[in-house]
């Protein structure tokens, strides 16, 4: 699969996520964003599961845990705690300074080295969505603000560590994805009782939110965004993460009749330029290129030196691997 394939396929994800803005504030009961969090995570989980018949082995269990909590146990119920507290647009446009959250963490976690351009690119990128958070009508809230922060920050945690682990042999996207779902769900489940209580009553427009948040949202998003973080330098998922407060923004107007500045335009632009220019920051060297030269200068050899070409090949073919 090719890199531009892999990365239309993880911008889904984000795409996905940038509906639940509006889905939360339109579609369900207010004030159980644990709830909220809970039915969107733990029956996608139990039914990837079920479907893969695999659950995790050995040290797997503690790490499946450890990243459940982080990407969904922590993520979900702050994520639906801004959308409840700040206007959609606003709430995901937070979500903006999850690149530099995650170029930080994979510089000390993953040692990776921090280039220039793609810290130009996140830091781009978090200007965008402050120039979207800062327009006039934005109604901040400082809770909702810091909600969305510590969402941002758990998963972008939670993205490095997926990284550094990666995946078990033999494991599937949608089991891996699964397991995450869950486990974050068994941990939102004691939260959401103690502090929420009895569930709130269900009619067929919440019915239809949870289940868009628990298909679309939950194991068809985190099947592809966790299958790209695995094959993609960490950044590159980090930008896509961008796209949705664009996604929400551009929702909230349309849908929801919120206003839209020229600011705010402004701000998806920088968004955009960002994410583009960040993904070729985050591309390997020149590998692509030392191939092609060498592969010109082999079919430039004059064709009457045949001693020659076969221990040439040997080694190319050795180093491809």
């Amino acid at each position: 699969m090719n890199r531009l394939r892999i990365l239309l396929l993880t911008a889904l994800a984000p795409m996905a996520w940038g509906t639940t803005y509006l889905v939360t504030t339109e579609m369900l009961p207010p004030g159980h964003p644990l709830f909220a969090g809970l039915l969107r995570s733990l029956p996608a989980g139990v039914l990837a599961i079920l479907l893969s018949r695999r659950l995790p082995r050995g040290a797997w269990w503690g790490k499946a845990v450890v990243l459940g909590a982080l990407n969904i146990g922590a993520f979900f119920p702050l994520l639906f705690l801004a959308a409840e507290r700040l206007p959609g647009g606003v709430a995901a446009a937070v979500a903006g300074a999850q690149p530099l959250i995650v170029l930080a963490l994979g510089a000390l976690v993953l040692h990776e080295r921090i280039r220039p351009f793609s810290a130009a690119a996140a830091l781009g990128g978090t200007m965008g969505v402050a120039l979207i958070v800062l327009g006039p009508s934005a109604g901040l809230d400082a809770w909702g603000v810091l909600a969305a922060l510590g969402g941002v920050t758990a998963t972008g945690a939670g993205m490095v560590l997926t990284k550094r682990w990666g995946r078990p042999k033999g494991v599937g996207p949608i089991t891996y994805a699964g397991w995450q779902l869950g486990a974050g769900g068994l941990v939102l489940l004691p939260l959401t009782l103690l502090i929420e209580g009895t569930p709130p009553a269900i009619d067929a427009t919440a019915a239809l939110g949870y289940t868009w948040l628990a298909t679309v949202g939950g194991i068809f998003a985190y099947t592809l965004w966790f299958g790209g973080i695995q094959k993609l330098p960490v950044i590159a998922p980090g930008l896509l993460a961008l796209l949705s407060p664009v996604v929400a923004t551009l929702l909230g107007v349309v849908v929801a009749g919120e206003s839209f500045t020229g600011m705010q335009g402004v701000g998806i632009a920088v968004v955009l330029a960002a994410l583009v220019g960040g993904q070729f920051a985050a591309m390997p060297g020149r590998a692509v290129s030392s191939c092609r030269t060498a592969s010109g200068s082999r079919r430039d050899r004059p064709r009457s030196a045949p001693s020659r070409r076969r221990p040439d090949r040997i080694p190319n073919r050795s180093a491809a691997r």
